[in-house]
């Protein structure tokens, strides 16, 4: 067995690509298209309704993150004590964001608001909305938040998926044009600034990419980072990041996405990956890449199963329904990407939308503090 792994190993070596920035260039091998018509997908995919987000379902999912934003407990902290001094409320830590069961929630619960709210100006509750987001990102409680971050034991506090939420949040507000967007952009302001900081103080560190399917995913993390820097154009950021994601994944062949889903996955390691580099390599060179990595998402006829909640009660059981709305937001982003090669992956996503969305409204609190947030993005990505 050691002398097969080492002939394997060798093996390896000498037939590994190089697939750097330069691929197009060196590589002269052509994306076979598949001209196959999209009537080719299974009847089972096809026959699946989308749910198409309307103003009276906005209504409804906006209750989620206003019921929870100012709601303290339960909460779970995630920090580390260095003396009873450190013992205060989520509200005494977390003036802008102690609601939603913990911090991450509470950040993308104010994301979720932002989002409805650009898309349904006119929603029942806009004014209410507007006063809890005034009233959660005031100049005071984001400098406070901020301050927690520069503690020396919360340096690594929510790295990176409450990072990548708080860039998000800020990205959602940054392309808002209204006067209140512009206020609450400057006083988020500090708190972005912190973040991408953090960003780039830890992304040179790290040795070796997180590939699980929760909130630690290198994939998942960087990839919101990176909107957030092609969204307000700091080229020093995407530069990190896309050298970080190509030194991470550029060579990774085979994903197994037959190991998928593990039990509490809410993120899919293999269509993160796939989420980070569409966004960093040209089109030529992703289409070479994924053609070893994922080349069963090329054929037409391409299906997975959706993930199964058992009980819907079990804070961890439940991520399987965040997983059918992640897996749905790579779906519709290759979908709308690149029509030709992969419009067959809509399909696919709706039906993954369709089997979660249900279940959201009036769901335990276990998913409706956050799952809202993961059912808008999708259907967000599902219009761009």
């Amino acid at each position: 067995m050691r002398k097969i792994v080492v002939a394997l190993s060798i093996i390896s070596l000498f037939s590994c690509k190089n697939k750097d920035a330069d691929l197009e260039k060196n590589n002269p091998q052509k994306v076979e298209e598949d001209t196959s018509l999209v009537e080719e997908v299974s009847n089972k995919i096809k026959n699946v309704d989308p749910v198409i987000l309307t103003k009276e379902q906005a209504d409804k999912l906006a209750e989620l993150p206003l019921a929870c934003i100012n709601n303290q407990y339960p909460y779970k902290l995630g920090q580390t004590l260095t003396s009873e001094a450190d013992l205060k409320t989520p509200k005494e830590l977390h003036p802008a964001f102690y609601g939603c069961f913990d911090w991450h929630s509470s950040v993308h619960g104010h994301w979720s608001l932002v989002s409805l709210l650009k898309q349904f100006p006119n929603l029942n509750k806009a004014e209410a909305i507007k006063k809890a987001l005034k009233e959660s990102l005031s100049p005071e409680n984001i400098q406070q938040e901020v301050a927690y971050f520069q503690q020396e034991q919360n340096k690594s506090f929510e790295r990176t998926y409450g990072w990548a939420w708080v860039l998000k949040l800020a990205e959602e507000i940054h392309t808002w044009d209204t006067p209140l967007a512009k206020e609450l952009e400057k006083n988020l302001q500090p708190l972005t600034d912190k973040i991408v900081e953090n960003y780039m103080t830890f992304l040179p560190k790290l040795n070796y990419p997180i590939r699980v399917g929760e909130h630690e995913n290198t994939a998942f993390g960087l990839a919101f980072a990176y909107d957030y820097a092609q969204t307000t154009a700091n080229e020093k950021f995407i530069n990190l990041i896309a050298k970080r994601a190509k030194d991470f994944y550029l060579e990774d062949d085979n994903c197994p996405i037959s190991w998928e889903p593990g039990g509490f996955d809410f993120l899919s390691p293999c269509l993160e990956e796939v989420a980070i580099m569409q966004r960093v390599l040209s089109e030529t060179t992703f289409k070479i890449w994924l053609k070893d990595f994922m080349p069963q998402l090329m054929d037409k006829n391409f299906d997975i199963e959706v993930a199964e909640v058992s009980d819907r009660e079990d804070g961890k059981l439940v991520h399987l329904d965040g997983l059918n709305y992640s897996r749905a937001w790579v779906f519709y982003n290759l979908a709308n990407k690149y029509q030709e090669d992969f419009k067959h992956l809509q399909f696919v996503a709706d039906k993954h939308v369709a089997h979660s969305f249900p279940s959201l409204m009036g769901d335990s609190y276990e998913g409706g503090h956050w799952l809202g947030t993961f059912a808008i993005y999708s259907l967000q990505q599902r219009q761009n």
